[in-house]
């Protein structure tokens, strides 16, 4: 019988691999515009429960380019491991050491593309013993052939697949906790959620 191992904003830390410039031309198994949202969710999301949060990039020099700039912009104290070669970024020493200093056995992984960028380091940290969490919503690639082939590998490691909405509602617990705070960080990412969010904010400011 399997276990529910629900994610715990104490025990947990985001791991953005490779959103980088040219790499995100390569995404189309999702909507660009949608895609880059959903990587600037998750990002406000790691940034709203205070997740350590580090940035890694592969051969910035080549083809791949630099990191979409909101990022860099959003975390300016992250540790930023701009690997020089390395394809997984579990074997840079720097990556795993900046994991490791974070403390916690829960990884929150995104990045491009899915079935390298994403599903080597997942594999690699869930064979030391990490739970993995797959943003699925914020990680892209070529088509869904290779999207779905690079998950069932990835779930087969013993990774969870999720989305930035289900990580952040399961990180949150109760609603109690913060509904100002929730709410706003859906409504930025969500239209339909801030129509929500307006009709609910209207009627409680009457009351």
């Amino acid at each position: 019988m399997s276990t529910y191992n629900r994610l715990n904003k104490d025990d947990a830390a985001v791991l953005l691999v490779d959103h980088q410039a040219g790499l995100l031309s390569l995404v189309r198994d999702i909507d660009p515009d949608r895609f880059k949202n959903n990587v600037l969710a998750l990002a406000d999301m790691a940034e709203y429960f205070e997740l350590p949060t580090i940035l890694t990039t592969s051969f910035e020099d080549g083809p791949n380019g630099p990191l979409v700039p909101e990022l860099k912009a959003q975390f300016p104290h992250a540790p930023y491991i701009a690997r020089p070669g390395q394809i997984n970024a579990w074997d840079n020493e720097d990556f795993v050491q900046a994991v490791k200093a974070t403390g916690k056995k829960q990884l929150i992984i995104a990045g491009v593309v899915t079935e390298v960028c994403v599903a080597f380091p997942a594999l690699s940290a869930l064979e030391e013993g990490y739970e993995v969490f797959v943003i699925t919503d914020a990680s892209g690639t070529f088509n869904a052939m290779t999207r779905d082939a690079a998950w069932q590998r990835m779930v087969a490691g013993g990774a969870q697949l999720m989305t930035w909405f289900g990580a952040a509602c399961e990180l949150h617990r109760d609603w109690r906790n913060d509904v100002e705070g929730l709410g706003a960080l859906f409504s930025n990412h969500i239209p339909d959620y801030r129509n929500l969010i307006t009709s609910y904010t209207t009627l409680t400011s009457k009351a």
